[in-house]
């Protein structure tokens, strides 16, 4: 049973493809890549004891969201200086550990160890396969019956300089990723059965730190991002969505062609996937200024490598991707936000939530979701009219034992908040909920809840 990844139509409708959209979650913010999840019956109010259904302890450390295909979940983690990397196959109904897979052995280089895991891209999955990427340290995919090794590729090369973020998707033959380090920023699709690039391609923008003396730091900040690309219907035509440090593109997903390009230098480091809506793109930009942006794509006709600079071109030309909004307020630097009907919800780095009129970006309201100092990483979900929202660690009173929090909220417009849920350790994976089943990972433990 074959499957490519599902399609979003600017007008807010979804097109499934085959049974992606049914009983698995087979990709970074599940089906659709939007953070919707159609589970029934979740639980709203649970803890490290309450409505577990199972909870299994995870080795090391990682910030990998699971994957579910059946009765598989696979997620990723690594050692603490990343030069063991691993796959780990869960039994979906009893948490077990099926498959335990040391996919690579890695000399790197310190990341940021505070923001970041050596195993945070979240691996994609379909019948029979499991592509996992630890960015320049190796990209693999596994049998997902033997767990066996098919095919890995290690001489795709970029210096994270923080540590790789962006996970893998696929669109029909091709496994697509970003690469975007301080030395170098380029996309690239291998061919999913064997491994072998079909195209890699250049970002076209370049923002070179220089030093004092006019020379560029190759390990600056401003050249390095965390985006998920992610798979758009746009005019009837397919269109691959990708954001670099600096810019974010628009390319032809079987040649890897630049169709367009909105430039956002002043900022940098994006970490969003983006989604879509009432004829509408939206982006996070950068770290440094964190923003939203809604952009209105170009006609398929003037796809030919137009560019807007989102900082300086004030007048919408025809021919060009066109900025419909900007909000500046309380917007996540490292993770994407989630849209439901004409609403967009987010919580920001500081644990500051608000949502917005999807049309227009206008604040509907805002509210501190989580009590500071609050540490935000990981993308919210949508499920049955809530949001699910992870928050990194939180210390109880007189208590030194970090614990993470899920908040979760109404998806209305006016907030209203239905429980904050305390776990054993750090949260910086991003919720999953399949069936009747709510999956969370922790920094320890990968837990099941049901009610």
């Amino acid at each position: 049973m074959r499957t490519t990844l599902s399609t979003l139509a600017l007008l807010g409708t979804f097109v499934a493809a085959a049974s992606a959209a049914g009983d698995n979650w087979p990709q970074f913010r599940g089906p659709h890549g939007d953070g919707h999840s159609a589970a029934k019956g979740l639980p709203v109010k649970f803890s490290d004891t309450e409505k577990v259904k199972w909870k299994t302890p995870i080795h090391d450390r990682g910030w990998s969201s699971p994957v579910i295909w059946g009765d598989q979940i696979w997620l990723t983690t690594a050692t603490e200086f990343g030069d063991e990397l691993f796959a780990l196959c869960l039994d979906r109904k009893t948490g077990r550990i099926v498959h335990d897979v040391k996919a690579f052995t890695a000399s790197q280089t310190n990341l940021w160890q505070k923001y970041n895991s050596y195993a945070s891209p979240t691996p994609v999955i379909e019948e029979g396969r499991v592509y996992v990427t630890f960015g320049e340290a190796g990209t693999a995919c596994l049998d997902t019956k033997t767990a066996k090794v098919l095919w890995e590729r290690r001489d795709l090369r970029c210096n994270h300089f923080r540590g790789a973020g962006s996970s893998p998707i696929l669109h029909g033959n091709l496994l697509i990723l970003n690469f975007d380090g301080s030395d170098a920023q380029f996309i690239v699709a291998l061919n999913k059965q064997t491994g072998k690039t079909v195209w890699n391609v250049k970002r076209s923008v370049d923002y070179r730190d220089l030093d004092a003396s006019g020379k560029p730091k190759l390990d600056g900040d401003l050249r390095k991002a965390y985006g998920t690309c992610h798979l758009a219907k746009i005019d009837g035509k397919d269109v691959l969505l990708s954001s670099g440090a600096m810019a974010h593109y628009a390319y032809e997903p079987l040649t890897g062609k630049e169709l367009w390009r909105v430039e956002t230098l002043e900022n940098h480091s994006t970490g969003n996937r983006p989604f879509l809506g009432h004829g509408l793109i939206f982006i996070s930009a950068g770290f440094s200024k964190g923003q939203l942006l809604a952009i209105k794509p170009p006609p398929a006709k003037a796809w030919n490598g137009s560019v807007l600079n989102a900082t300086r071109d004030s007048e919408p030309e025809a021919d060009k991707p066109q900025l419909a909004w900007r909000v500046t307020k309380s917007v996540p630097a490292s993770h994407t936000p989630v849209l439901v009907g004409d609403l967009i919800f987010m919580v920001d780095n500081s644990g500051l939530g608000s949502c917005l009129d999807a049309r227009t970006g206008k604040e509907i309201w805002a509210e501190r979701v989580f009590p500071a100092p609050a540490f935000v990483y990981a993308s919210p979900m949508y499920a049955e009219g809530r949001i699910y929202a992870a928050e990194k660690a939180t210390r109880e009173p007189g208590d030194t034992k970090a614990l993470g929090r899920v908040a979760v909220f109404k998806a209305g417009r006016e907030y209203e908040l239905l429980a904050m849920n305390l776990l054993d350790s750090q949260i910086n994976a991003s919720p999953v909920a399949l069936g009747k089943s709510l999956f969370i990972r922790t920094a320890k433990s990968l837990y099941c809840f049901e009610e």
